[in-house]
């Protein structure tokens, strides 16, 4: 009888780790929506990427997503939206820099050249950048759109709504050779409320 709850014990634990527990949050690829859920997320080669909250500095957290705007209030000539993954074992993290928005609005943007770089370091191109782990090889590498790689399709532009999706071609910064896809891409953002908006 000792044996038989020993081995019980034993079973009932090793079946609780092959499971997430209910506390535990697991990331999913959120529905395509135009209502300001202010959700994002895409698959780099297969892997799923969504903003998660990092547990930052000083009691101020790190935000997994951010709208920005730039180079001044005054005088916007790109957006971007910036994505991290910062409570993953393994983190990530994806720029869409979008040129001319506040004009333009509604409508389909060719994804060009990258440098891997944002803000006003960027090209003044629609461009696709990002940072993943690369299992195989044991590092993180960094992928930077190229001309006529993708497309960022923006459904809905209003005062305080952006929604969209996008695809795309990148390669590594450090090898041309090597590109990855981006897939599923989809994003829904509402600008008064994204900086406020915690991700778990």
């Amino acid at each position: 009888m000792k044996n038989l709850i020993l081995y019980t014990g034993l079973i009932t634990v090793i079946l609780m780790g092959c499971y997430p527990t209910k506390d535990e949050f697991v990331p999913t690829l959120p529905p395509i929506t135009q209502t300001g859920e202010n959700t994002f997320g895409c698959y780099v080669n297969g892997v799923l990427i969504t903003p998660r909250d990092g547990s930052g500095t000083f009691n101020v957290r790190d935000p997994g997503m951010s709208f920005i705007a730039g180079p001044d209030p005054n005088n916007i000539i790109y957006n971007e939206i910036k994505v991290y993954d910062f409570a993953s074992e393994r983190t990530a993290r994806i720029t869409l820099h979008i040129h001319e928005l506040d004009s333009i609005g509604v409508g389909e943007y060719p994804v060009g050249i990258s440098n891997c770089m944002g803000n006003i370091n960027s090209p003044l191109t629609n461009n696709i950048f990002c940072k993943i782990y690369d299992p195989t090889d044991g590092v993180y590498k960094e992928y930077c759109s190229f001309e006529n790689s993708g497309i960022i399709t923006i459904t809905r532009y209003d005062s305080d709504i952006v929604s969209g999706t996008f695809s795309a071609r990148i390669r590594n910064k450090n090898n041309n050779d090597e590109i990855v896809e981006i897939t599923d891409g989809r994003f829904d953002i509402d600008r008064s409320t994204v900086h406020y908006t915690s991700y778990p």
